[in-house]
């Protein structure tokens, strides 16, 4: 039966992602890349930003505003070079990492941001002229390095929704398509006290973080639990759950509109340079966050008495409540620390690309490929798929086009299933 529910979640899973394309580009007001130039927390005006193809097409141009504010429209998603004109910044400003020219992938239906940290200093020359003082372009070591960090710094996004979705799964053997939206939700509540009401982002952070833990909580009190008692069949479940991701993400739409938006903290945050890696503060502040809450979350499941109870549910409910475990309340706190998870992995992930009412779908099928990789309803497992789904689809860039790196990852993550069905650290199960 498990088998059975595993095969179609990955055929349904195909087929919402079709109809995820074509929302996408029914709904979205259009890919762009866009900035904010400051020199300290002094706006820079009338800076030339221009946009290219990887071929070296033009693709558009821009000039910075009065607020150090500009913005790029692209036909599509794909990764395009930015350069930035040393030659109109003004007298005593320059690029302080020396990097005028960068490679930003563009999602579907997103707005990214292109950093160009500036600085105090001698102006360089324009990019591409071989001339003393004009800035080194980045080298290889320096693409592997960005590439390294963006793809563990996604795939600890990853880890987040896929370790709640583990554990649900676990425990109640449902699969649950509406976790993408949980992700959107935390995002949205975050966004809604950080630039509607003005909080600032950490606390609009832990207040999304504790209102999806509640979500999550009501949703098992009021509507999963009664279908349980019911003794629903996960089939239809799971069906059910695919309609309720429909309609929130449709809700999300109607109240928050079809374009991106930045929290309004730490949208232009320049990078600083350690070693061969150019990371932002915010980011790092972002994954310390999560490999806390993730290494906490799995100490819980192994050295305290609730999570060795949560382990025994997920191997066998009806002996679990037959040695006196409260199967019940252990699945409603699962879903409780599920839905925290995912808002505050949609925390994180508004932080890294903005905010969007799709944002949570469009890595869902990512998520439901790192826990299968790692082996459904095994915590370990969720972590180490993440892992290399996420760091295989940033390299997979050097070799493929950019907008195939996800076909890439779900490529390898059938390759890997053809030789252990059971995932990385999945067990096997006799069968008959």
């Amino acid at each position: 039966m498990r088998r059975a529910v595993i095969m179609l979640t990955a055929f349904l899973a195909c087929v919402m992602l079709s109809f995820g394309i074509g929302a996408t580009s029914a709904w979205a007001d259009g890919e762009s890349l866009q900035g904010t130039l400051r020199n300290g927390d002094t706006p820079v005006a009338g800076v030339k930003i221009k946009a290219f193809t990887q071929d070296g097409a033009p693709v558009g141009e821009a000039t910075s505003d009065a607020q150090g504010k500009w913005s790029i429209p692209v036909p599509a998603a794909g990764t395009y070079r930015v350069d930035l004109d040393q030659s109109t910044l003004p007298a005593g400003v320059t690029v302080s990492n020396g990097r005028p020219s960068l490679s930003p992938p563009v999602a579907d239906g997103q707005a990214r941001n292109v950093l160009f940290p500036l600085g105090s200093g001698a102006a360089g020359n324009a990019p591409g002229q071989n001339q003393p003082g004009a800035p080194k372009a980045p080298s290889s070591l320096d693409r592997y390095a960005d590439l390294l960090y963006s793809g563990l710094h996604f795939s600890l996004i990853i880890a987040l929704a896929a370790l709640g979705i583990s554990l649900i799964f676990g425990t109640t053997g449902l699969t649950n398509f509406a976790h993408g939206e949980m992700v959107t939700f935390g995002a949205l509540m975050a966004f809604l006290f950080n630039v509607t009401i003005g909080l600032p982002l950490v606390v609009s952070g832990l207040i999304a973080v504790a209102i999806g833990a509640a979500a999550g909580y009501f949703q098992d009190r009021t509507f999963w639990g009664w279908l349980r008692k019911r003794r629903t069949n996960l089939v239809t479940m799971m069906i059910i759950s695919i309609g309720l991701s429909l309609t929130l993400r449709y809700v999300f739409l109607y109240f928050f509109g079809g374009e991106s938006r930045a929290f309004a903290d730490f949208n232009a945050q320049p990078g600083h340079q350690y070693g061969p890696f150019l990371i932002a503060p915010k980011n790092l502040i972002c994954d310390a966050i999560a490999i806390i809450v993730l290494v906490a979350v799995s100490w819980a499941l192994l050295g305290t008495r609730l999570g060795k109870a949560t382990r025994a549910v997920a191997d066998n409910p009806a002996l679990a409540a037959a040695s006196g475990i409260n199967v019940d309340r252990i699945i409603r706190l699962v879903w409780t620390i599920g839905g925290g998870l995912a808002a505050l992995s949609g925390v994180i992930l508004g932080a890294y690309q903005n905010v969007g009412y799709q944002m949570g779908f469009q890595i869902l099928l990512l998520v439901f490929a790192a826990v299968t990789l790692g082996g459904f309803g095994t915590a370990w497992g969720a972590l180490i798929g993440s892992l290399v789904i996420g760091l295989f689809i940033q390299f997979s860039t050097l070799w493929i086009p950019t907008e195939l790196k996800t076909v890439g990852a779900l490529a390898v993550l059938i390759v890997i299933l053809l030789f252990r069905p059971q995932g990385i650290l999945g067990r096997r199960t006799r069968i008959g």
